[in-house]
């Protein structure tokens, strides 16, 4: 990846590395508090060469700001990655305990939403790809006008990971990466495959609802 860009939002430090590529872009807002989303960013964008921008945080208590605090005022390397791609993939952790296997898909791209979760459900069937926005908490639509997922020409997916779709060792070891389990890996340099294929249909968002 490219140097770190080193930014204070609301007086929580974040450093902000970019890889720059195509005009699909993997993007975790927050690589700090939900583990396993900068491991697959990073390599589904090597895998397909999309763009890549990801957030972390120094060691201690990391902090979680919601989406739509985190825009582009505060920091030139969201900037540009907004500038730069056309659909964004956004990847996030959620911890439901009564949905420990649902991969949410949220965004206002429906369009781009279908296409990860057929992916999903063709190279990882022990999850479950939930692309009706009706059936997704509200809290994880990720349909706020401000969050970054949505900021781009053809918008994006948020895509909310349980647990045990971000990483295989569920208890983090300070120094050592999360291991993203390869059958969601595969999914997603599938979708974004897809995708990149598909800039016509990639770039239109489909009609979305505000929760």
């Amino acid at each position: 990846m490219t140097s770190g860009e080193r930014v204070v939002i609301e007086g929580a430090e974040f450093t902000a590395f970019l890889t720059p590529g195509s005009g699909i872009g993997l993007l975790a807002l927050h690589a700090g508090t939900e583990g396993g989303t900068a491991e697959l960013a990073e390599l589904v964008a090597a895998r397909t060469g999309a763009s890549a921008l990801v957030f972390t945080q120094p060691a201690g208590d990391p902090v979680h700001l919601p989406s739509h605090r985190m825009a582009v005022d505060h920091c030139a390397a969201l900037r540009e990655f907004l500038a730069s791609v056309t659909v964004v993939v956004s990847l996030h952790g959620h911890l439901r305990r009564e949905t420990p296997r649902a991969v949410f898909l949220g965004g206002a791209n429906r369009e781009a939403a279908r296409v990860l979760g057929h992916e999903l459900t063709v190279h990882a069937p022990d999850f479950e790809a939930v692309a009706d926005l009706d059936a997704i908490p509200a809290g994880l639509r990720g349909l706020h006008p401000r969050n970054p997922v949505n900021l781009t020409a053809g918008a994006g997916v948020q895509v909310e990971l349980p647990l045990a779709a971000r990483t295989l060792r569920p208890g983090r070891v300070r120094g050592v990466p999360d291991l993203p389990p390869p059958s969601v890996a595969a999914a997603l340099t599938a979708g974004v495959e897809r995708l990149a294929a598909r800039p016509r249909d990639a770039a239109n968002p489909g009609p979305a609802v505000r929760p």
